[in-house]
């Protein structure tokens, strides 16, 4: 009769306990889950460093190409400034200038 007893509370305090655990279970699955929505899509979170390392990418790019450009254009003064025959191309080139005495033909292409 006290095995009978006996298992009537086991199986008693298991029906009592079996709610507090799916109970707990639950509490700890929701905690988790918020804590990982916090980390992937908060302010700080994943998401965001993830774009901040894309566009840091792109302005490292930009950067890049700008020192090369300054490059280039350093290297244009310094030849506007010290070298007459590149001063005379351009001059010819760009503004269609001659000098005195020289003729200008104009190719025409039908």
């Amino acid at each position: 009769m006290r095995r009978i007893i006996s298992k009537r509370k086991i199986n008693k305090s298991k029906s009592i306990l079996a709610p507090r655990k799916h109970l707990y279970k639950g509490i700890v699955f929701l905690l988790f889950f918020s804590f990982a929505i916090v980390f992937i899509f908060g302010d700080h979170g994943l998401l965001k460093l993830y774009n901040i390392k894309n566009e840091r990418k792109i302005i490292q790019k930009k950067i890049s190409q700008l020192r090369e450009e300054k490059e280039v254009l350093k290297n244009e003064k310094n030849k506007i400034e010290n070298d007459l025959d590149y001063i005379e191309k351009i001059a010819r080139e760009k503004y269609k200038m001659v000098k005195p005495g020289e003729k200008i033909f104009k190719v025409i292409d039908n």
